[in-house]
């Protein structure tokens, strides 16, 4: 009879944490709330453009008075849609991770190439092409970025062409309960997620206008959104990373595998790296982080192609 009971309170506990799950994934993560977050954040974006935009005139035209650099010349609005889009794409990150990982490290390539294109964004209005001045830091570090932004933009497109092959590798696999049951594993870490992300969201998004918008000089030392924000965040998602390596040792233990794994972790802690830094040395890290992965994935697609090929050998 104790048996029973015991039984029966796991099965009812499983219930109730499978339908709780179910839940909270089908509201934050499925893809009608995926589209609904996608228009949300695509008006607050064009309605912060339009606000940056108009608190740029008044303070041309003396109404108010502003202190930030970001309030001077209308080319620096566009620096703020571009904070909203990027809160988005982390977004899409924990979309992703449940569903497929290497979209979801796609995913991290393309939020930090995004933040180099909104550097440069605000790096605009620092340039300074008088003779004197040609080869100043902020132009070098600005010329510099561009050449990054190209090379990462390049590097993305081999990853997902190189993430197309491994799909087609997959479906020539069979799926087993073990690969159920850690996407389900995936699935909990993802609506985990969820709340982190909203909470480290606004308060970096506060912290952020607070510094950027502020009337008065009292605050000088808050840090950068980059840092309140990706920093933090990319930290996390390095932990949450690790444990995920730990727990695919229940589904294979295959050599390539397990690199790939690590390889990307190594690649997630180069870019949480980049942010304590500047200049040449952040986009450099952030090329090899990316570029590290893209080989990675690459020598990952050709264990899995020569296995297939001595299956085929074996069955023919």
């Amino acid at each position: 009879m104790n048996k029973f009971k015991d039984f029966f309170c796991t099965f009812v506990f499983m219930d109730l944490y499978t339908k709780t799950l179910e839940f909270f994934y089908s509201k934050f993560l499925s893809e009608t709330t995926k589209k609904r977050t996608e228009k949300v954040f695509v008006t607050i974006s064009i309605i912060s453009f339009l606000l940056h935009l108009l608190l740029i005139l008044l303070v041309n035209l003396k109404i108010i008075n502003a202190y930030s650099k970001l309030l001077i010349e209308p080319i620096s609005a566009i620096y703020t849609p571009f904070s909203f889009i990027l809160i988005y794409e982390v977004y899409l990150l924990v979309f992703y991770l449940p569903k497929s990982t290497t979209i979801y490290i796609g995913k991290q390539y393309e939020i930090i190439t995004l933040i180099i294109i909104r550097r440069n964004f605000k790096d605009l209005s620092k340039l300074d092409f008088t003779g004197v001045n040609l080869y100043s830091k902020v132009n070098l570090n600005f010329a510099f970025d561009l050449l990054t932004t190209l090379i990462l933009f390049y590097l993305i497109y081999i990853f997902y062409k190189l993430d197309t092959v491994n799909n087609e590798i997959k479906s020539l696999k069979e799926k087993t309960i073990e690969v159920d049951r850690f996407i389900k594993f995936k699935n909990a870490i993802a609506v985990f997620l969820i709340p982190i992300f909203l909470i480290l969201s606004f308060y970096s998004l506060g912290n952020w206008i607070y510094e950027s918008f502020t009337i008065t000089q009292i605050v000088k030392n808050i840090k950068d959104i980059n840092k309140i924000f990706f920093d933090d965040f990319f930290t996390i998602l390095i932990l949450i990373e690790v444990l995920l390596l730990l727990f695919s040792f229940y589904i294979t233990d295959k050599f390539n595998k397990v690199i790939r794994n690590s390889g990307f972790i190594i690649s997630t802690i180069l870019i949480k790296l980049s942010f304590g830094t500047e200049g040449i040395l952040n986009s450099t890290l952030i090329v090899i982080a990316v570029l590290f992965g893209v080989l990675i994935l690459k020598i990952h697609n050709y264990f899995e192609v020569e296995e297939i090929k001595q299956r085929i050998k074996k069955t023919s």
